[in-house]
């Protein structure tokens, strides 16, 4: 239990495992009891790190059917990364030896839509879309749907910059002590497909 020595294909593994009881109905709630409380008073050893959208339709450890101490979560518009995810994630890799990290972006994002549709943006609000923007304009002349083309570009553009983050990130992953995947959650079936 909140094991932070498994292998990054082992996270991997326990996260499909979840989603698939989620999807199927089958959740078993697992570490949500006192006791699991009690354990984790004098530390947290999480199997996996998640950047995920705050939408409040995404909730991680519920669609991965993880519970308290399982998985270190970040949340934020659009699962955009900057330097206090980046310090985040370090946090995980290097004092809680989590081995993978996922960036879980999902079906029908406002975020990623806002950046679409273009435009101003009041207040704070710029910031994100200007995060989001890069994915939307590298898709613009692909096939298919556009938000759904966006919506995995902007997943795997803050893929590679997880990776690309030095020193501590990009070390890790070179070492193959790290392994970063990106996923997206579509919100009408409640499944994870893993962007591999």
């Amino acid at each position: 239990m909140h094991s932070s020595g498994l292998s990054p294909e082992q996270a991997l593994h326990l996260l499909r495992e979840g989603n698939l009881r989620f999807t199927s109905g089958q959740v078993e709630h697992i570490h949500q009891s006192l006791q699991t409380r009690a354990e984790v008073l004098n530390g947290q050893h999480p199997f996996a790190a998640v950047l995920s959208c705050a939408d409040s339709r995404v909730p991680v450890e519920i669609l991965f059917d993880q519970g308290i101490g399982d998985v270190f979560v970040m949340r934020n518009a659009g699962n955009v990364v900057d330097d206090v995810v980046l310090g985040s994630i370090e946090y995980a890799v290097e004092h809680l030896g989590v081995r993978l990290v996922v960036v879980l972006g999902h079906s029908a994002c406002g975020a990623v839509t806002a950046a679409l549709q273009g435009g101003e943006a009041e207040g704070h609000l710029g910031s994100i879309l200007d995060q989001i923007a890069p994915a939307v304009e590298s898709t613009r002349h692909e096939n298919g749907d556009a938000l759904d083309n966006a919506i995995r570009a902007n997943v795997r553009r803050m893929v590679d910059l997880v990776c690309a983050s030095e020193p501590i990130l990009s070390a890790a992953v070179e070492a193959g002590s790290l392994q970063v995947v990106g996923g997206i959650y579509t919100l009408a079936t409640g499944k994870v497909e893993f962007l591999l």
